[in-house]
């Protein structure tokens, strides 16, 4: 499993760890608190999945506006979504008050579904360990960076020129 840290002290990560070539889990998530979704709705797309602790967080915050920018530079057959366990609703506000319209943001916060799926939960704290995972249209896993502290940046130019590789 990958080691991880919060602000330098060890965080235990639960779940699988997924890795490139891996058959990508299934999960359930929120869309809102009655509409799920899982990896099936995105059947045929190319899935950039970038995993944030809270969207109410500075890098969280960054790196969500971040994948939002390139998103509407991707096209049609790429998908971004960002997974957090904030409240649906939480997420919808989030997004109107900070311009979010190309990225779907969806909610692991009933189950941790995702988190368990992805080896992202954390246990100490149930939300999600920042990482990122670019998936093909075929659903096999092709790039994957679980960071190794919460509070850094993903590497964002390695992410999307992962998904420009498959479109």
């Amino acid at each position: 499993m990958a080691k991880a840290a919060f602000k330098g002290n060890p965080i235990t990560l639960i779940g699988t760890e997924v890795k490139p070539g891996d058959k990508a889990p299934d999960f359930t998530v929120n869309k809102n608190l009655l509409e799920t979704a899982s990896l099936a709705d995105y059947a045929g797309k190319v899935k950039l999945i970038s995993v944030v602790p809270s969207l109410d967080t500075g890098v969280c915050d960054a790196q969500t506006r971040r994948f939002n920018e390139e998103a509407a530079k991707l096209g049609d057959n790429v998908v971004v979504l960002t997974i957090s366990v904030d409240l649906p609703f939480a997420q919808s506000r989030w997004c109107g008050a900070a311009g979010i319209d190309k990225v779907v943001t969806l909610s692991d916060y009933k189950n941790r579904s995702f988190g368990n799926a992805y080896g992202v939960l954390i246990d100490e704290l149930q939300l999600l360990m920042r990482s990122i995972f670019v998936i093909d249209a075929n659903d096999t896993v092709q790039y994957v960076e679980y960071l190794g502290e919460m509070t850094e940046h993903p590497n964002y130019e390695a992410a999307i020129e992962a998904v420009k590789k498959l479109v």
